[in-house]
Parts: C-alpha cells; sequence; structure tokens
C-alpha cells in the first residue's frame, strides 16, 4: 500500500493579521493534519511577524517574512519553499468550510492515483448575499474564464508546477486563470461539497475589468484569439456593472430567492 501523500497549505497574507488567524484556525482543525502550512507574508507591519513569534504554532506552520512583487510572486515563494506532494492556495481571510476538507481531498487522490487536481465548490458573497458557486471544470468552456471555480478549492499535485510553470508574476489579478489555462486538459475531478469559504473583497472581485482583460492575454497567449471569449467578456462587464447598482442588487436577491424556493 502506497503512502498517504502530503498536503502543502500555502497562505499569503498582508497587513491584516485577524484574517490570517481565521484562515490558520481553519487548517488547525482539519482533521488530516497538513504535512505542512507555509505563510509568505509581505506585510509593511510587524504584526503579523510578532504574532508568530510570540503565540504557540503548529509544528507544520513555517513563515516568509519578506515583501514581494505581488500576489504571484508570494504564491510562487510558498510553492518553491513547500515540499509537499499537494499543494493549495488557501489566502488569509478564507477558510475551509469544515474539519474535513483536507481528508476528502485525500481520499479521492487515493482513489484515482492519476488525478493532477481537484477543485470542489464555496462559498461567496455577491451582490451582499452569501450563495454557494462551483461547476465542474470544462475545458471546452475555458473562454468564460474561472467560471465558478476559485483557485483556494483547487489541490494540485506538484508535478503540475513542475510541468507547467508557476503564477506569472506580470500577471496582477489573472494568474490563477492563466495557470488553470495552462493545467485545462489535465485529469482532474470535481469533489461535490463546499470546501471553501471565499472571504469578500478578494484583488479579482475588486478588480473587475483588469482581470478580465488579463483573461484576455492568457487565452491570447496560450490558445489563440476566441471571439466567445470576448463576448462573455462584454456580457460580464454589463452584469458586474449592473450589479453594483440598487436595481442589480434587488434583482439578484429576487433571482436567489426564487432559486431556493424551487430547491
Amino acid at each position: 500500500m502506497s503512502a498517504q501523500q502530503k498536503i502543502s497549505v500555502i497562505t499569503i497574507c498582508f497587513n491584516n493579521p485577524e484574517d490570517l488567524k481565521s484562515t490558520c484556525s481553519s487548517v488547525d482543525i482539519q482533521e488530516s493534519t497538513p504535512f505542512e502550512h507555509i505563510i509568505v507574508n509581505g506585510s509593511t507591519t510587524k504584526d503579523i511577524e510578532l504574532w508568530a513569534n510570540n503565540s504557540p504554532q503548529p509544528h507544520y506552520r513555517k513563515f516568509i517574512h519578506e515583501r514581494d512583487k505581488g500576489i504571484a510572486d508570494a504564491f510562487n515563494k510558498g510553492i518553491l519553499a513547500s515540499s509537499g506532494d499537494i499543494i493549495v492556495l488557501l489566502n488569509s481571510a478564507d477558510t475551509f468550510a469544515n474539519s474535513g476538507v483536507t481528508a476528502e481531498v485525500l481520499r479521492a487522490f487515493e482513489k484515482d492515483p492519476e488525478l493532477t487536481w481537484t477543485h470542489a465548490k464555496y462559498r461567496f458573497q455577491r451582490g451582499g448575499i452569501w450563495v454557494t458557486l462551483g461547476k465542474p471544470h470544462n475545458p471546452d468552456l475555458i473562454y468564460r474564464g474561472m467560471r465558478a471555480i476559485c483557485h483556494q478549492t483547487m489541490f494540485v499535485k506538484r508535478k503540475l508546477y513542475d510541468t507547467y510553470g508557476l503564477y506569472d508574476i506580470n500577471l496582477k489579478v489573472g494568474m490563477d486563470f492563466d495557470f488553470l489555462v495552462r493545467i485545462r486538459n489535465e485529469k482532474f475531478a470535481f469533489l461535490d461539497s463546499v470546501m471553501v469559504v471565499f472571504a469578500p473583497g478578494g484583488a479579482s472581485v475588486l478588480n473587475v475589468r483588469k482581470g478580465l482583460d488579463e483573461n484576455s492575454q492568457s487565452i491570447k497567449k496560450h490558445i489563440g484569439f476566441s471571439l466567445k471569449h470576448y463576448l462573455w467578456k462584454m456580457r460580464i462587464l454589463f452584469l458586474s456593472g449592473l450589479l453594483q447598482s440598487s436595481f442589480g442588487k434587488f434583482l439578484y436577491k429576487i433571482k436567489v430567492r426564487l432559486k431556493l424556493e424551487n430547491v
């Protein structure tokens, strides 16, 4: 019987110690303890470093206290410092949804040794309402961007980073989608359960236009020009703008209510 694979959890943070503590707590309650939890701290203040040095930390938690060149660079630092077989990027403020997340992921990889990555559902705030998102990855629909996939639920075999490279540090928002485009045809599994609570206010949420522009760059670079993507991008920009308005939020609340009534 093969040895159980090791999970490396990587968390990047910036001047948000209380958010980081929440993330760490969700890691620490896992029934299947991660092999390591690497925290890449690019803060300009000493709050997180002081907390790390002056409070008890589990043996698997390691800190890197140094400035970085952005989100992608911080991701890469964590990946390069890790040594687990499976890597997940759980940003500070985001949390695992329950104590059984890592155990469920390990069972999936044990069941099918050919898997190279998995992803799952997540809780997310949209239009001021908490909703559950997450659909199985479909490489034929890659033109739609992440398509209800968030990197916080993606558990990725280390060999994919060895084969396809790390995150593009030239991208400020869409580095996760760029990586997804590269691995789109690799064997994956969708785990039909909520695994992550995605904190409001992430970079991709606050910079919708920039994220879409970077997605366009990635598709053109790795696949080629896509008319479908261009039309989808226009649709998302319209809906995003609508959702920022009072009328759009009102319509979205009605949509969510009707969906719940029909479940």
